[in-house]
């Protein structure tokens, strides 16, 4: 009988967890409609549902398609036409007195905000809006590969923290605020090359791969290695961790915290051994192994709403490949640039597309020969638009964009032209910001 008691119990608190996540959620999004009837400004919107999608992020499978609606309500899709014919190079960042690996971008304290990773061993955070270094780490002990902001440590301590990997065969952050180094992963053998955070559990696990051929899953609040996934036949230079799942089914395992993130998810690396490995963080099986490229893996990406199937590569073999998840085939191949494709990206830019009818996304590539090129998602035929970068330089070695608000009085403004997109890319010693 006492079992029975404790059963119904545990039922009628799980009844209130539910409803008061759904009410809660409801709350926010009534909140950000009321927001876009007063013309209030994208930043606010997208700082709240940032909050509110890592927060209310419970264990009810099904309740995570409202944070799907949510989260879609943030994007805003922008025209290439547009972005091609207003576009300039606006800021050029210097400080770095060797190659850029890796840029990451974030807003806080009211603005945009980029990190950086060089071969000068150094870590730097730069003001987008003032033109400025903030702030330089420079406790590796070899040049730095990669660099990402840290989503976990904003939502759980509400600092703003950068986390690099080396050469030094060490994984690092650092708190931009104190200056000071706040964590450390040791173990490995090798330099360690690309780092992603999770989409889900607001971040808390990190992934990377090492020269010496393995990809590692870490849970950043315990620094506690969870798994070495192996299989790679060479260096794996970079990683991606696949986005936050909206339609699991299987609310009897679930997106559970516990089993971190739910059966799903999986992790994505691209090695010198001229292959992509698909890997299941659950039961750290590899799931896939995507073949055709004919040098080194330099890049790749996980799609996200529409194109969540499909991953992006760039390789050294000078192609841009865009491949099918579900078949483990090749989609389209991107011919164009005359040296190896250092990093690719999926844009926020459509193009209107008369062959469907339609529009169509845009995915971008940055090379060593100097010119970031833009394609069109559905189409293998030639380039869409060309940015020639400084013939001088070492390439085109990272990218990333951003979506900012307007200068200006927005307020009187539609809400999808309150913010443009601007293109940040690293350049032999500095960063170019285009827009």
């Amino acid at each position: 009988m006492a079992t029975l008691d404790n059963e119904k119990q545990v039922s009628t608190q799980q009844a209130e967890v539910i409803f008061l996540s759904i009410f809660q959620k409801l709350t926010v999004f009534k909140f950000l409609l009321y927001l876009q009837l007063q013309k209030s400004k994208e930043e606010e919107i997208k700082i709240i549902i940032e909050y509110w999608t890592r927060t209310l992020n419970i264990q009810f499978g099904w309740i995570n398609d409202f944070d799907k609606l949510i989260t879609d309500y943030a994007n805003t899709a922008f025209m290439l036409d547009t972005f091609r014919s207003s576009s300039k190079l606006l800021n050029t960042l210097i400080g770095h007195t060797k190659y850029v690996h890796s840029i990451d971008y974030s807003t806080f304290d009211s603005g945009p905000f980029i990190c950086s990773g060089s071969g000068d061993k150094t870590v730097s955070v730069w003001d987008v809006d003032n033109n400025k270094q903030i702030q330089s780490f420079d406790g590796h002990l070899d040049q730095v590969f990669c660099v990402k902001f840290s989503q976990y440590h904003y939502c759980v301590n509400h600092c703003n923290v950068v986390c690099s990997s080396s050469d030094d065969n060490t994984i690092r952050f650092w708190d931009i605020k104190s200056n000071q180094q706040l964590q450390i992963f040791n173990g490995y053998t090798d330099g360690v090359c690309g780092i992603e955070f999770s989409s889900f559990s607001g971040g808390r696990y990190l992934c990377s791969g090492s020269g010496n051929k393995t990809v590692r899953l870490w849970d950043v609040e315990t620094s506690r290695l969870l798994h070495i996934f192996n299989g790679h036949e060479d260096a794996v230079w970079c990683v991606d961790m696949s986005p936050l799942q909206s339609n699991n089914n299987n609310i009897d395992k679930g997106n559970y915290i516990g089993v971190i993130g739910g059966n799903g998810y999986t992790v994505c690396s691209g090695s010198w051994d001229n292959t992509i490995r698909i890997w299941d963080i659950e039961t750290t099986k590899q799931l896939i192994v995507l073949e055709g490229c004919e040098s080194w893996i330099e890049s790749v990406k996980y799609g996200s709403n529409q194109l969540v199937n499909t991953i992006l590569s760039g390789s050294m073999d000078k192609s841009v490949r865009l491949w099918d998840i579900r078949s483990g085939q090749q989609i389209q191949v991107f011919n164009g640039h005359t040296d190896f494709v250092r990093a690719v990206e999926y844009s926020p830019l459509v193009v209107n597309n008369n062959e469907i009818g339609d529009s169509s996304n845009v995915i971008c590539s940055g090379s060593s020969d100097h010119t970031i090129r833009f394609w069109d998602i559905r189409s293998n035929r030639n380039d869409l638009y060309v940015i020639n970068g400084d013939k001088e330089d070492y390439g085109i070695s990272c990218l990333k964009f951003m979506q900012l608000k307007k200068k200006g009085n927005c307020n009187k403004q539609k809400l999808n032209d309150d913010c443009s997109v601007y293109l940040c890319y690293g350049s032999s010693n500095k960063i170019c910001v285009w827009g």
